[in-house]
């Protein structure tokens, strides 16, 4: 899989800044959404009008960022158990309104339905929390990060004494090379790769 993330975007990218206008046009849902809600029939879901049912798989997004909020909200539409991951305290408690596990550590999540995405590069627990990613039974473990640029994780995981061969089990670049540069087209291309890798598909447009 191919980086969806380029220069000159990186923070938007990486989820240290929202794109332009975003928050301003962002509209919060009717109260009386979720009351007039109706569950999807199967025919819905075969079609492509509703959500997938639960397909058993977990998707872990660690750290709070706006990429994190795209792609948990499109994992859960596609059938994962979306779960984030987040360290503070405080960005724990402003992401409590995703509407979706918010978690301190990842123990506890991580199996073999599992796939983990970092969603920034930039958090100082992101050592720790990739080696027990590796340590665990995760089914995908991988980063965000243009391949042009350093991996921080490398020196990182390697102070930590994590061996090469598991280092290099982290996958970065993640996500279809699609061009993306916003959160939410970052967070299309990540989630289209995993299940492409899931399906043992190749994920372009050959069939």
């Amino acid at each position: 899989m191919t980086d969806p993330i380029d220069d000159p975007s990186c923070d938007v990218a990486h989820g240290h800044a929202p794109p332009a206008g975003d928050a301003a046009h962002r509209q919060a849902p009717s109260p009386d959404d979720a009351a007039h809600r109706q569950a999807p029939s199967p025919d819905d879901v075969a079609h492509g009008y509703a959500p997938s049912p639960d397909t058993g798989r977990t998707l872990v997004a660690v750290f709070a960022s706006p990429v994190a909020e795209y792609l948990l909200r499109y994992a859960g539409d596609a059938g994962f158990r979306p779960v984030l991951v987040e360290p503070d305290p405080q960005r724990a408690a402003a992401a409590g309104g995703l509407g979706v596990t918010v978690v301190s550590s990842a123990d506890g999540y991580l199996d073999d339905t599992s796939d983990v995405v970092l969603t920034d590069h930039h958090r100082p627990e992101l050592g720790i929390v990739l080696r027990d990613a590796l340590a665990s039974k995760a089914r995908w473990v991988g980063i965000m990060g243009n391949p042009r640029h350093p991996a921080p994780h490398i020196p990182a995981l390697t102070e930590l004494g994590v061996p090469e061969a598991e280092i290099g089990r982290v996958h970065r670049p993640i996500g279809l090379n699609i061009g993306s540069r916003t959160p939410a087209e970052i967070a299309v291309a990540t989630l289209a790769g995993l299940i492409a890798d899931r399906n043992g598909r190749p994920g372009g447009f050959t069939f």
